[in-house]
């Protein structure tokens, strides 16, 4: 009973980081709508949202703060350039085309992983993962309306950038990887907020969001993507993942899009074609056979032992 407790509790923090952080991309949009760049909502979200971790760090947990000084560089790479040009890219596709649709293209990214694995790690492509690759593609055609000329052509930046955002977060994915053998999830997360910040006070006007005039409405929007859009939500993932299994974590988040899709209707009136919906019913589909596969690969008879012992105490 405990641990069918700690699932549905794992279960519930990964669903409800899911629609946080589809909430906030319905939120940047309505930003977008009242005539805020794409660039200064990036430049606000990171900083805020390192500067919240940075009070949380000092007060409670000062040992997350300590990286090796021979980690910088890599920490730079991770933050200052990945972590950078996932969020601009992210949000350049939210200002430019559907909600749910920019979300989608973002979780092109587990296929661009694998596509990576088998190009430079010599990883061996497998029948299920071809399937999932070719769903996944597939429904990206389906999803930025790639049937429709005049929609594909109305929409080319947002579907350039969102494809990019793709590309960018399973960099960030594979670098964060690496990273979190050494160090925490929540130092990795901090450095890279940080790091970015550090790039968009470098290459947009630094604390331009000072003098740029957005009312006490805006601010309460960029507060709401910092904390419950950003920080909040990556800490139930990370709780969640804690109580099941990472695999099983990332098929739950799958929710986003279908969340965001939902909410922007509601909110914003934004409505999905049947066949881009169709596609994103693709998209989603390529992402679980991807991650149950994955999970069948590492459980190992030894980890099988392990989990039915632990499930019998």
């Amino acid at each position: 009973m405990f641990m069918k407790n700690n699932a549905v509790k794992g279960y519930l923090c990964v669903a409800a980081a899911a629609v946080m952080w589809a909430s906030s991309g319905t939120a940047g949009k309505a930003l977008f709508l009242q005539g805020v760049s794409p660039f200064d909502l990036v430049q606000i979200r990171v900083t805020l949202s390192a500067l919240l971790l940075a009070a949380y760090f000092v007060l409670y947990q000062r040992p997350l703060m300590k990286i090796r000084v021979r980690d910088v560089g890599f920490f730079l790479l991770l933050g200052a350039v990945a972590m950078a040009f996932v969020q601009v890219t992210y949000f350049y596709a939210i200002s430019k085309i559907q909600v749910a649709a920019a979300i989608l293209l973002q979780y092109l990214a587990p296929i661009f992983v694998s596509v990576f694995s088998f190009c430079f790690w010599k990883e061996k492509p497998t029948l299920v993962k071809i399937v999932a690759i070719f769903l996944s593609f597939t429904g990206c055609y389906l999803v930025v309306g790639g049937y429709d000329l005049s929609i594909l052509q109305m929409n080319r930046l947002g579907v350039l950038s969102g494809l990019g955002s793709a590309v960018c977060f399973a960099s960030y994915t594979l670098l964060g990887e690496r990273a979190m053998y050494r160090y925490s999830p929540w130092t990795v997360l901090f450095y890279s907020l940080l790091f970015s910040a550090l790039t968009w006070h470098l290459i947009y006007p630094p604390f331009r969001y000072l003098w740029a005039g957005f009312s006490m409405g805006q601010w309460a929007w960029f507060c709401y993507i910092a904390a419950l859009g950003t920080v909040i939500p990556f800490g139930l993932f990370f709780l969640g993942v804690n109580h099941i299994r990472s695999t099983r974590a990332s098929i739950t988040g799958t929710l986003e899009p279908i969340s965001a899709g939902f909410i922007a209707f509601v909110t914003l009136g934004e409505v999905l074609e049947t066949l881009q919906i169709l596609g994103g019913v693709l998209v989603i589909m390529a992402i679980v056979l991807l991650q149950l596969h994955r999970e069948q690969h590492v459980m190992t008879p030894e980890l099988i032992r392990a989990g039915r012992a632990t499930g019998e105490r």
